[in-house]
């Protein structure tokens, strides 16, 4: 049993962020002017992505979000409306300069940090969080050197665990349907059909944050973590659970 928080954890949460846009159409036939497929337009949603969408998740949670953010990039998504499936994916990226933090100045219950290495985040940002912080650290990141982020609680994945050069004490890896692996230990995820994996990795960090705050057990919170992204799993798009959907 899950005791929530007597009041909101107060979470300040910095990361790069994107649009996705959903461009949903059909295709019957191959273009005469070269051998790709004809894409017929019929409707089109947005959905927000990368650190709104980890927004969204914490405060499904029950959780109060500051967001230090940028401009964010746009990336559109062709899918099929007949069976779901994407045809091709167009991104818009937008490099940013760092966010600005008054270190010192910062009263949180957590810091949350969602790195797609678009230029919100540097080592030196994280660095200097670390040092300053009375608060826990947690930090998604696709960057390689993760030994600077020693301190903090690292979240990857499978992929960017296998191309990072150093890694951190405190480090979770998600494998997918194999669930996520923390101190030699895995920890299987929900056996379910999975539609969409976008945004898996944002309900994960969101999750995993506010269980470990609530239960100060991380191998509590990882296997509800994955509870929790066995829903997003089974939508189109990103996509933030309620704790109703998987506790």
């Amino acid at each position: 049993m899950i005791t929530p928080p007597q009041k909101p954890y107060q979470i300040l949460l910095i990361g790069d962020s994107c649009i996705d846009e959903y461009q949903y159409g059909t295709v019957d036939r191959i273009s005469p002017e070269a051998p790709v497929p004809i894409f017929k337009y019929i409707r089109s949603e947005e959905k927000p992505g990368m650190v709104y969408n980890v927004k969204n998740n914490l405060e499904n949670l029950g959780c109060h979000v500051t967001l230090l953010t940028r401009d964010p990039s746009r990336k559109i998504r062709l899918i099929d409306s007949r069976t779901g499936h994407h045809i091709t994916r167009i991104d818009r990226d937008v490099l940013s300069v760092p966010v600005d933090i008054l270190l010192g100045e910062l009263d949180y219950d957590a810091i949350v940090i969602s790195d797609y290495n678009k230029g919100v985040v540097t080592y030196g940002l994280v660095e200097d969080l670390i040092k300053t912080s009375t608060c826990p650290i947690y930090i998604d990141t696709k960057k390689k050197d993760l030994k600077r982020f020693e301190g903090a609680v690292v979240k990857i994945n499978s992929l960017e665990y296998s191309l990072a050069n150093s890694y951190p004490s405190e480090l979770i890896v998600t494998q997918g349907k194999e669930g996520a692996r923390y101190k030699k230990t895995t920890y299987p995820a929900p056996f379910i059909e999975v539609t969409d994996v976008c945004g898996a990795g944002d309900t994960f960090l969101a999750s995993l944050v506010y269980f470990h705050l609530t239960t100060c057990n991380m191998e509590l919170a990882i296997p509800l973590a994955n509870k929790a992204s066995a829903v997003t799993v089974q939508k189109i798009g990103t996509y933030a659970p309620t704790m109703k959907e998987f506790l």
